[in-house]
């Protein structure tokens, strides 16, 4: 996989270079922009670029726009702070517009690439074409360089299409989320504790498939670990329950690695004025849901972590978001970053660690692609990465 360091020792000055990042963060109703942590993380590659003589373009995505342009879902807001971040400015253009005049240095970023449905089609005519619009951007000696990794799983026009027709680089990013990562699915130290959280058993069930057999120890929080209490034969009240995979949760359950919270945090409604208390995992009330493990299971994931020479986290603890149920997420991120190898595994996890002003710098890294980081240690191919590897 040529890297961008190898671009720039072939020579980018006067040239060309697209750069798929993932700036997909998110915005309030006023369109201020609450997380900037992926623009920050696409900074260094894109400066080293810009600093090297290239043009540099940026392809990205903000949200799921429905087939066209959406005021919402502009990336103004994200030019905005991209320029901050770069100590200069960033023009938002648009693809419709052709080729941006540019000079030695500058940096443009298009419009939400995702205002075009051919950029998500899965007609490969379709996203050939789109491609083709963004390859004629950079010239005859243009080069395309993939740093986003939060969406290199998808096969997207500007993702995988344009890489097969532009000599192609990974950027910084996408090289140092394959390095962490590839130690994860390899070898890593032992003990090794896996950290699942998040709404829903089945969105997990290929990653709890593929690390069973090379974890110590998969500590299992969030929504999903009602499925789990009923698969043991527990009431869950009201709370998320995915009837479906309780036969697959009680499979899960005989490997012996899997660890369930022990006290949980009900209310009798979603909402942050809610009534709460703290009740037994196996004692939950009929008519109340649980939205956060308690103390005592924070404790004792604390404790099985406290031995830990490799953690991956994946997915909040609870509704973080509402300061009554942040507290799970709160503890198990705090003794996640005491492990000798902690990675947190993009998605809501990196927001709530973000959100809840943890020290970011404690943890060994947080990925900025929860979907991507998980596929890849499922042992998934990633379109995005494959067609730069060729």
């Amino acid at each position: 996989m040529k890297t961008v360091a190898d671009l720039i020792a072939e020579g980018v000055g006067g040239r060309t270079v697209l750069v798929r990042s993932d700036l997909n963060v998110p915005l309030d109703d006023a369109g201020n922009i609450t997380d900037d942590g992926r623009i920050r993380a696409s900074v260094p590659t894109i400066q080293e670029l810009s600093g090297a003589g290239a043009q540099v373009i940026i392809a990205a995505h903000l949200g799921r726009p429905k087939g066209g342009p959406d005021p919402k879902y502009s990336l103004a807001p994200v030019a905005a702070r991209l320029g901050e971040l770069l100590g200069a400015p960033v023009r938002l253009v648009q693809l419709s517009d052709g080729t941006p005049s540019m000079a030695a240095g500058d940096v443009v970023l298009l419009e939400n690439i995702r205002f075009d449905p051919r950029e998500t089609s899965k007609n490969d005519d379709e996203r050939a074409a789109l491609a083709d619009e963004l390859v004629a951007l950079t010239g005859e000696d243009g080069a395309f360089v993939s740093d986003g990794f939060g969406v290199v799983h998808r096969k997207q026009a500007s993702v995988y299409d344009v890489a097969q027709d532009l000599p192609a680089y990974a950027g910084d990013l996408v090289q140092a989320e394959v390095a962490v990562l590839s130690r994860l699915a390899g070898d890593p130290k032992r003990p090794y504790v896996v950290v699942l959280g998040g709404s829903k058993v089945s969105d997990k069930l290929g990653v709890i498939t593929a690390l069973l057999p090379k974890v110590d120890a998969v500590l299992v929080g969030g929504g999903m670990c009602f499925t789990f209490l009923a698969a043991q034969g527990h009431g869950v009240g009201d709370s998320l329950l995915e009837a479906d995979q309780i036969d697959t949760c009680r499979r899960f359950l005989e490997s012996g690695k899997i660890v369930l919270p022990t006290d949980v945090v009900v209310a009798d409604r979603f909402a942050a004025d809610a009534e709460t208390a703290v009740v037994a995992a196996d004692a939950i009330p009929d008519g109340r849901l649980g939205l956060d493990i308690g103390p005592d299971s924070v404790a004792r994931f604390a404790e099985v972590l406290e031995g830990a020479a490799t953690v991956f986290w994946n997915g909040p603890m609870g509704v973080f978001e509402m300061a009554p149920f942040a507290a799970g997420t709160r503890g198990v991120a705090e003794a996640v970053a005491k492990a000798g190898t902690s990675v947190v595994g993009g998605g809501d996890s990196a927001a709530a660690v973000r959100a809840l002003g943890l020290d970011e710098s404690a943890y060994s890294h947080i990925s900025t692609g929860g979907g991507a980081s998980l596929e890849y240690l499922e042992g998934k191919a990633l379109p995005g990465l494959s067609v730069v590897e060729q």
